[in-house]
């Protein structure tokens, strides 16, 4: 999968890099073809103004000789300006009203743009591999003469060449431009797929706080989003599948060790009522399976919803299960204030509290267990209290040796007070005694009685 992710970010690369300089060529060929010709139609105007403007410096010198019968001389001066004319090759001819070559250079007898200019204003354009221009010289409205004006073609040629070899040259750069910034365009496009791909891999490997980067790019960063999400929620999942298989080992613990102490006591006793094993059996177990189901909400935080808290009904399954338990090991259990402030709160959780309290007192403590229900001002206390002692300094919160359970229980009790609202600390070190305040439910006047009302 990261293989293919890498492979699809370098086609994505070229892809953008290609379309990017394939979008410069198409824009350079539709523009520059026909800017192109333009060009060429540009320097053919300029080619027939050239020589026009020579021809009519010509015309004005031998306008007087042609009236007058004589043979014009053409002299430097009279063919424009000398670099010029050089620098295009421009050659002047001057012809006779007949057609014939007076002076100057030129076909000895008239051509057919010399023919058209007798009967019209100018004739131009192109004869062989030379750019023609004619046009005739009048004195007074009679045609005394016809001036040709040429150059070489190949000086035409020469120029729209140039032009197209510089506009060319500009296509390249343009071309060469556009391609670096296809490739900045295509990098910054990329590299955030990349950064996905090795987010995606180090997901892949297990590690689930990884996060992406944002980059400005909206459906990128949709994915990343997307990625953030899919990877917390993985981790949040296996946090609570760890969680669960950590607490289940360590609350599941008491109540087979009181199933396996009532079978073993049946064992010692052969004479006792079987049935009455099997009913403490069965009661063991339907308590294991409630367990169970308090873990398995826990793990899947769908918590049941809160009511007024039985607290009788509570107490007596605590002394159901913890009595025998703690009676073997040659300790007591007490029990007092089952008539305690009421609050509200889920039974499993407060339940699975007490069990993480009385399975501490019972593992880690000595002596008596005392459980009791106080009211504590806008709270209902529950403490839970043993003959032992917790070292100075010690936080019986921080799990200490997780292969033992140490610490693991009082973490999941103390979550699940908070859960509910209310919180669990440690009341006493010595002698150890951990306190469980829930918030209390106070009954209204009305319910305390007609005559508490004012």
């Amino acid at each position: 999968m990261i293989l293919f992710l890498v492979g699809h970010t370098l086609s994505v690369r070229r892809r953008i890099v290609t379309l990017t300089v394939l979008a410069a060529v198409l824009a350079i060929t539709l523009f520059g073809v026909p800017l192109a010709l333009a060009v060429a139609k540009f320097h053919e105007s300029m080619s027939t103004h050239d020589l026009e403007r020579a021809a009519d410096t010509v015309a004005l010198a031998v306008t007087g000789d042609l009236a007058n019968g004589r043979v014009p001389e053409l002299r430097p001066a009279e063919l424009g300006p000398e670099g010029q004319t050089r620098t295009l090759g421009i050659v002047i001819g001057v012809y006779s009203p007949t057609g014939r070559l007076v002076t100057g250079q030129g076909p000895a007898h008239a051509d057919d743009f010399v023919r058209s200019a007798r009967d019209s204003d100018r004739a131009s354009g192109f004869l062989g591999d030379e750019v023609v221009l004619a046009e005739p010289v009048l004195s007074g409205p009679a045609v005394v003469g016809v001036i040709r004006a040429s150059h070489p073609r190949a000086v035409l040629d020469d120029r729209i060449r140039s032009t197209w070899l510089k506009m060319a040259g500009l296509a390249g750069i343009a071309i060469a431009a556009s391609w670096l910034i296809g490739l900045r365009i295509s990098a910054r496009l990329a590299r955030p797929l990349e950064e996905l791909a090795v987010t995606a891999e180090r997901l892949g490997e297990g590690d689930f706080t990884v996060r992406t980067r944002r980059t400005g790019v909206r459906e990128i960063d949709q994915v990343a989003e997307a990625l953030d999400v899919t990877s917390e929620r993985i981790g949040e999942t296996l946090e609570r599948e760890r969680t669960f298989s950590s607490d289940a080992s360590h609350q599941l613990r008491t109540p087979l060790t009181g199933l396996r102490l009532q079978l073993e006591a049946a064992l010692e006793s052969p004479d006792r009522d079987p049935y009455a094993t099997i009913r403490d059996g069965i009661a063991s177990a339907d308590r294991l399976e409630r367990t169970i189901d308090d873990l398995l909400a826990l793990a899947t935080q769908s918590r049941a919803p809160r009511a007024l808290l039985d607290l009788g009904k509570l107490f007596e399954e605590v002394r159901q299960t913890w009595h025998g338990l703690l009676a073997g090991r040659g300790r007591a259990l007490r029990i007092s204030g089952r008539e305690a402030l009421p609050a509200r709160a889920a039974d499993a959780a407060v339940r699975q509290v007490l069990a993480v309290l009385l399975d501490n007192a019972a593992t880690h403590g000595r002596g008596t267990v005392t459980v009791v229900a106080r009211d504590a001002g806008d709270a209902l206390a529950i403490d839970v209290s043993d003959e032992g002692a917790i070292p100075d300094g010690a936080d019986p919160f921080v799990t200490r040796d997780e292969a033992q359970g140490h610490g693991i229980g009082l973490r999941l009790a103390r979550s699940l007070a908070e859960a509910e609202g209310g919180r669990l600390r440690l009341s006493s070190p010595a002698p150890t005694t951990f306190t469980v305040l829930l918030p209390a439910e106070r009954p209204s006047p009305r319910e305390e009685g007609p005559g508490l009302a004012s």
